[in-house]
């Protein structure tokens, strides 16, 4: 508004202006009207693109802030779109993650058909070279009981050593206290492996039969003796021979097939 009244102000000066003009023109001789004519257009034009300019500027401002207040709106209104966006695509990202698992466990399931399992996935884990184990979120309501076998896509995880309500401890066969007993895929002979604390990666191999020949390479599955794993699961894969003065004292590392520090979906097998 106050614009708007700035320039009806110039434009009534000008008009005054130029209404005195016409009246002190009115009263001049013919002759000399060009004349006076010639020096108010001289004097009158600069004044008239002076105020013309500042009416421009006026005008010109008016329409600069009308124009701001739209782009602060629309600002808004995409700030606003964009964390409508942003929360769509969290949601589309947390499916995503809730398809994965599902699809991971159809996966297992159909690998593992042969077993009667319950499905779960890792909610915290503790893989060092004092101890190793995972924290399932299943637990007693689901059926869960201490010394089930649990196993992942690739092979052998390890078995449940403590159970709650709803959550399972499970002790994975690199802990420095797990023993599994395994047969040789070449030669089937029976062998332990344990976990170490040197190394949280792999597995050593000892109570190696006299007359087995082991070849780097060779898989290692579980035996089935000892009450807590069933036959024929994988668990890794001799990675290194150590022989020693006495063949009584040889050993073998075995690699697991398992990456323990990233599993994150599993099976627990209700019977063995």
């Amino acid at each position: 508004m106050n614009r708007n009244r700035q320039t009806e102000i110039l434009g009534g000066i000008i008009t005054a202006i130029i209404l005195i003009l016409l009246i002190f023109l009115s009263n001049v001789e013919v002759n000399k009207l060009s004349y006076l004519e010639s020096v108010a257009s001289s004097i009158v034009s600069p004044i008239q693109r002076v105020f013309a300019d500042l009416r421009n500027k006026i005008e010109g401002n008016s329409t600069y802030f009308s124009n701001m207040d739209n782009i602060t709106k629309e600002n808004e209104e995409l700030k606003k779109r964009n964390s409508e966006l942003e929360t769509e695509l969290r949601e589309l990202e947390k499916i995503k993650a809730d398809n994965a698992t599902l699809q991971s466990y159809m996966n297992l399931t159909q690998k593992y058909s042969s077993y009667n399992t319950i499905p779960a996935y890792v909610i915290n884990r503790d893989v060092s070279n004092f101890s190793s184990t995972l924290v399932l979120n299943v637990g007693s309501k689901d059926g869960v009981k201490e010394n089930m076998t649990v196993i992942a896509d690739k092979g052998l995880v390890g078995h449940v050593i403590s159970v709650t309500e709803n959550t399972s401890k499970v002790q994975v066969i690199i802990d420095s206290a797990s023993t599994v007993s395994c047969t040789i895929s070449t030669t089937n002979e029976s062998i332990i492996c344990k976990g170490t604390l040197e190394n949280n990666q792999v597995l050593r191999a000892s109570y190696i039969p006299t007359g087995a020949e082991l070849i780097q390479g060779d898989s290692v599955y579980t035996s089935g003796i000892g009450g807590i794993y069933p036959k024929g699961i994988i668990i890794g894969t001799v990675k290194e021979i150590i022989t020693t003065s006495n063949i009584t004292d040889r050993y073998a590392i075995v690699e697991p097939v398992v990456d323990f520090s990233k599993v994150d979906t599993v099976l627990l097998i209700l019977d063995n």
